[in-house]
């Protein structure tokens, strides 16, 4: 075994050691399938700590040579697939992490190598175990990768599995290298599309945070099939947890699901598939606490830089989205690269495949996907100085506070305000734009609630629902939003489709709240009453 060629199983033992391993096997039946066949090139693209390292270290362990990894899957979801002991542990696999090529610091200086260094490794060093491996098949002259490969195939008749984690880590790190970008490109290329790769390449599975790079309308791969957080299926599954597989685990460590849901849930992948991000669901259940995880693992100046772009719309947009809002964008013009953008939609576009924007594939509308991630815009646009945002979140606590009293009067003027000083951004003619301006308004109130819009409830849907944390003795909170009628038809509505009927496992004060917006005098009025649930 090397550290390229044929690596083992030691990095999947580890995974499946760990505290929470949630088993992602079936994966190999997709795989497997697609085998020497016209679909054998796959790029899945995700965002950080979403699992892509330890789904590159399983195919490794299941398909290279050199190791037993039958107890490792005997367990697990893929076994009794009738495939599966067809190709355990058969086939030559070269696994790569480029984020370890592109971090390599010289022997000498000490300093970190060239992205364009990193690509001449990349062929230097898997050339190298290769010779070991097949010895005079790979001549010593030989210092392109595709090239040795090509040689191993046409003297012994032997393919490969190449396995890449972190394939646009040049693309990211290195955004205005091109010349180490055409060399990687030309490697890839190589490897993966040009005529004598169709003989050595069994299948190719490669990850990153972006898909296959664009060169003008074209994929400089285009015969990859590729698997994003923009089109997922049907690997969706595979991209993160099910929403079926963190309530098992949260029923399991008795943690409040309804909780953590409102934290972490939002990507909706697919055939409506609800997808978690596995970092933040892991590090809350052995933390056995609901708090920010994810984001606390990334760069806060790069989603900074991105919101503070001077694209028309932009600013405008997310305003909206932390306010709960969705905005409709065409994702087609993105090149798939970080440096790229000539409009709104491809930083948004780009935020998509980072993580912190989620996206309905059947509306074609972005949104911010749960309050793990509008808590890291929040500090964005605190770090780009968006002073009329910053003071309508710091005049939440006022308005809970005010709520909490019944002061009605100083509600009706919160919400308000909130709204005039963004009237450009948050313009509304219905109920459903109003709940924009009352989650912005209400923003702090996560620290006391969960925040549920369009709850289903009772023979209807309440607009905005505050759900008291089990932590928290402060009341719960049905809000109807009315435009144009009255606060009492608001509280009426509630009480007619008997709204509260979904908080049947809460029991404790329960305040109605009704607000009414006159779009003639574009004042707003505010009715509170009080409720023993």
């Amino acid at each position: 075994m090397g550290i390229y060629l044929n690596p083992g199983n030691e990095n999947f033992k580890s995974a499946l050691r760990s505290e929470i391993y949630v088993d992602k096997s079936l994966l190999l039946e997709y795989t497997n399938s697609v085998m020497d066949t016209e679909q054998r090139c796959l790029c899945v693209s995700r965002p950080r700590r979403f699992g892509k390292s330890i789904t590159a270290d399983m195919l490794a362990a299941y398909y290279g040579r050199g190791c037993d990894s039958f107890d490792l899957f005997a367990d697990l979801k893929i076994a009794p697939k009738e495939c599966f002991r067809k190709h355990l542990n058969q086939y030559h696999v070269i696994h790569i992490d480029m984020n370890t090529f592109c971090h390599k610091r010289d022997a000498d200086t000490r300093l970190e190598i060239t992205a364009l260094q990193a690509v001449d490794l990349f062929h230097m060093e898997v050339i190298e175990e290769l010779r070991k491996q097949f010895g005079t098949c790979v001549k010593n002259d030989i210092a392109d990768l595709p090239t040795a490969l090509a040689h191993v195939n046409d003297a012994l008749g032997e393919k490969f599995i190449i396995i890449i984690d972190e394939w646009d880590t040049i693309f990211r790190e290195s955004k205005s290298d091109t010349k180490a970008q055409d060399a990687y490109i030309d490697l890839l290329r190589g490897l993966f599309k040009n005529a004598p790769s169709k003989k050595f390449l069994k299948l190719a599975y490669i990850t990153g945070i972006l898909p296959v790079k664009k060169y003008g309308t074209e994929s400089a791969l285009n015969n990859f099939d590729e698997f994003t957080m923009i089109q997922a299926e049907p690997l969706e599954e595979y991209v993160g947890f099910t929403e079926w597989e963190v309530q098992t685990l949260y029923q399991k460590y008795q943690i409040d699901f309804e909780e953590a849901k409102s934290w972490y849930d939002g990507y909706v992948l697919g055939n409506h598939l609800h997808i978690y991000n596995p970092k933040s669901v892991v590090d809350s259940l052995r933390r056995r606490r609901i708090s920010n995880y994810w984001t606390s693992t990334e760069t806060y100046e790069s989603l900074k830089t991105y919101i503070g772009m001077n694209y028309e719309g932009l600013k405008d947009a997310v305003i909206a989205m932390i306010s709960g809002g969705r905005i409709r964008i065409d994702t087609g013009t993105f090149e798939n690269d970080m440096i790229h953008f000539s409009s709104r939609d491809d930083v948004l576009t780009v935020l998509i495949h980072l993580g912190y924007l989620a996206y309905d594939v059947d509306t074609e509308e972005v949104y911010v996907p749960n309050e793990e991630v509008r808590s890291a815009f929040v500090r964005a646009v605190k770090k780009n100085k968006w002073k009329k945002v910053i003071q309508a979140i710091e005049a939440s606590d006022f308005l809970l506070k005010a709520t909490w009293s019944q002061d009605e009067q100083a509600v009706a003027e919160a919400v308000e305000k909130i709204h005039m000083d963004h009237t450009s951004i948050l313009q509304y003619n219905d109920e459903n734009a109003l709940s924009c301006v009352i989650s912005l308004a209400y923003y702090n109130a996560v620290d006391e609630y969960t925040l549920i819009r369009e709850l289903p409830a009772g023979k209807g849907y309440a607009d905005v629902v505050f759900l008291p944390r089990r932590s928290s003795d402060k009341p719960a909170m049905i809000v109807e939003l009315k435009c144009g009628k009255s606060t009492k038809a608001a509280l009426d509505q509630i009480k007619e489709r008997r709204y509260a009927e979904a908080l049947e496992e809460y029991k404790g004060n329960l305040l109605l709240v009704g607000i009414n917006y006159e779009k003639e005098s574009k004042k707003h009025q505010c009715e509170i009453e009080k409720l023993v649930w």
